[in-house]
């Protein structure tokens, strides 16, 4: 396939210059690791870098260059900022604004154009893949003579969602070998080593303090939103056409960094992305679909904290991956990992990754439970899910569904029946079979086991505690998933108990889920409360798993009610406009935004379910299918370009919010292009 580019042009001197501030780029290394930004250059967020490691525990990921304060001299003499800000009460003069020509992913990687007097001048960067380093690469496209480029690193070496005004070390060093530099924050972290490759290149050492940044997006999120940055001095070189310069920041070994040429760094990724597209499904190739399978990328990792995990893998033959559930501050999330197996590893034609993914989280099953999450620098997870288990079994069919390898499958089948039988009896935070109806219950003071799980200090938004509609679909799939399962390897005998325990809940489901006061499912019954009625999108689950646990003949009207009041251009609202709890807008400090994330906030991933309920009832409509995704094409060019946002206001223009890239909305806009493309 041609060149995959996605081109924002920008009219230089425009005084507009909010999409230079909103719209951000992200760049992953293999390893949880990232560098991430704005078109404009200026860092909003405390998670904006340049050089975000991921380090073994207890550090996890370490902000180790905060930002390249980068300036060029022109011939005449005359000095130009590339990127910041300046701030005059509430105007916002954005740094090279007026020299932007255009930003473009270029294979997923971002490029920077400037028109300087005459020159054509381009920046990019790469992060080698399975490595913390990044180079940052300067060219001369166009135009006679020389220019002079300055470069100041800055930063304040802390973990990457500590608070932008953590103080800095005083003892902050820096050490110099010939042309190899290192900053060295105190004995928690590795040095920060810096090389410069250019034309007549050196640093100036000055060890300044940078004060008061502002960071305009933690202010609006309610948290500390002015800090200090430090930098040992500043890089300058000369590049011109055909002298480039790049400057190289890493927590790797010398022999390491110098091992890739910058060349060589930026080919090998360009030819790494260019194989990960031909690998992928040939419906995953036009254009949309082949960023998305890039974007992809970003969360499949080789968890770089938990080395014990990959010795004990690595012994076995194997190798531990996982799936980032969302940048910047998520970690690994066991039900995020499971929804998001199909569409980022199986339609890419990742099929061994998937594979290596479900046999790491097999290792970490406790009590007949997956993980919910691993937090930040730990090595071993809290397990506070209800869903996330339960997904586990829809994962496993989804890779037998595109693979026929059974090898994973006979390896966890003893795992899969002592799961329902941990079930059955009972296990953590009161998730238990009740025997009177076969309907699984879950809750526990102070826990939000389901999906729909934020909370604020104690309080919990959404506690959902009972039986819950989605976990009762996940539920009877899992028991005719497994009932199969058994069968084919000839073990009847176990399949007669799953046979009963499924078709007990799916009568009971029926009858105690379906609400005809409102032609839909409750959400949940026999809660704190009593049944609960809000219309939530949960219901859809119930018709979209393989096995539907809803009778048919209520298909419909659970489908038209789900788009008649949830359905967006860009997902589903996660409750009705019409409730009383519903709000619209997802802003404000922590509590305010937990206390929307929801009730009415949009998920991207939701439009999956959907998707897969409306093939249900319209199974000849794919046209129809596909109009229902065309909202997240125009979404591609805002938020983090070329990838999907998590969550999004309720109401028009459906502003994008909390993380900007989202493994399962994601995987889930992919999977459902690839299925309605077939």
């Amino acid at each position: 396939m041609s060149e995959l580019i996605r081109k924002i042009d920008w009219p230089g001197g425009s005084s507009e210059t909010e999409p230079l501030l909103s719209g951000e780029w992200l760049v992953t290394n293999g390893l949880g690791g990232y560098a991430c930004g704005t078109v404009g250059g200026v860092i909003t967020r405390g998670f904006h870098g340049y050089l975000i490691a991921a380090l073994p525990t207890p550090l996890g990921r370490i902000m180790m260059l905060n930002d390249v304060l980068d300036e060029v001299r022109l011939p005449n003499g005359s000095l130009v900022q590339l990127g910041g800000e300046e701030r005059a009460n509430t105007t916002v003069k954005v740094h090279g604004a007026d020299f932007l020509n255009e930003f473009r992913l270029e294979e997923g990687l971002p490029a920077w154009r400037y028109r300087i007097e005459g020159f054509v001048l381009e920046k990019t960067l790469v992060l080698p893949h399975g490595q913390n380093t990044v180079y940052i690469r300067y060219r001369v496209l166009d135009g006679d003579g020389t220019l002079q480029l300055q470069l100041r690193p800055s930063l304040n070496i802390r973990p990457h969602e500590a608070p932008v005004n953590t103080p800095i070390d005083v003892s902050y060093t820096l050490s110099v070998f010939e042309d190899q530099y290192e900053v060295i924050a105190g004995q928690n972290f590795p040095p920060l080593r810096l090389l410069l490759y250019g034309t007549a290149g050196a640093l100036t050492i000055d060890r300044i303090r940078i004060r008061e940044i502002a960071y305009r997006i933690e202010q609006s999120r309610g948290y500390a939103a002015h800090g200090d940055l430090w930098s040992p001095g500043f890089f300058h070189t000369e590049i011109s056409k055909g002298h480039d310069a790049t400057l190289v920041a890493s927590t790797e070994a010398w022999e390491t960094i110098r091992a890739l040429a910058p060349d060589d760094a930026f080919t090998a990724e360009h030819d790494r992305r260019a194989r990960l597209l031909a690998e992928a499904e040939e419906l995953a190739h036009p254009e949309t679909h082949a960023e998305l399978v890039l974007a992809a990328d970003q969360f499949i990792i080789r968890p770089a904290g938990r080395l014990a995990d990959s010795a004990r893998a690595r012994a076995a033959g194997d190798e531990v991956r996982t799936i980032i559930a969302g940048y910047h501050w998520f970690t690994d999330w066991g039900r995020d990992t499971m929804i998001s197996l199909e569409g980022l590893t199986l339609v890419t034609g990742r099929q061994v990754e998937a594979s290596y993914i479900l046999r790491t989280f097999a290792h970490y099953i406790r009590d007949g439970l997956i993980p919910n999450m691993f937090p930040e620098g730990y090595k071993d997870g809290l397990y506070h899910t209800a869903d996330a288990t339960l997904w586990f079994f829809h994962a496993i069919q989804r890779y037998l569904d595109y693979t026929g390898d059974r090898t994973v499958l006979r390896l966890v089948l003893p795992k899969l029946l002592d799961i329902v039988d941990r079930h059955v009896r009972g296990t953590r935070f009161g998730i238990q079979v009740d025997p009177e109806d076969g309907l699984l219950k879950q809750g526990a003071p102070g826990y939000q086991l389901t999906w729909m799980d934020a909370k604020v200090d104690d309080w919990v938004v959404t506690p959902r505690r009972g039986k819950a509609v989605e976990i009762n679909a996940l539920w009877y799939n899992a028991l005719k998933l497994l009932e199969k399962w058994v069968c084919d390897e000839h073990r009847e005998d176990a399949a007669e108990p799953l046979a009963k325990l499924a078709e007990h809940a799916r009568e009971s489901f029926n009858r105690r889920f379906w609400n005809p006061q409102t032609n839909y499912l409750f959400d949940v019954v026999d809660g704190e409360t009593g049944d609960d009625a809000s219309c939530r999108p949960n219901q859809l689950l119930a018709m979209s798993l393989d096995h539907a646990v809803l009778d048919e003949k209520n298909w419909a009207p659970v489908l038209q009610v789900c788009q008649e009041k949830l359905l967006t251009p860009v997902g589903l609202r996660s409750l009705s406009p019409d409730d009383k709890d519903y709000k619209a807008c997802y802003d404000g400090d922590l509590r305010s935004r937990d206390a929307a994330y929801h009730q009415g906030t949009v998920w991207s991933w939701l439009i999956g379910p959907f998707t897969d309920a409306w093939l249900r009832v319209h199974p000849a409509d794919k046209a129809g299918a596909r109009g229902f995704l065309e909202g997240f094409s125009s979404h591609l060019s805002e938020a983090c370009i070329g990838s999907i946002s998590e969550i999004f206001d309720a109401t028009p223009p459906y502003t994008p919010r909390g993380c900007v890239a989202q493994a399962w909305g994601v995987a889930e806009v992919l999977r459902c292009w690839v299925k309605t493309s077939k």
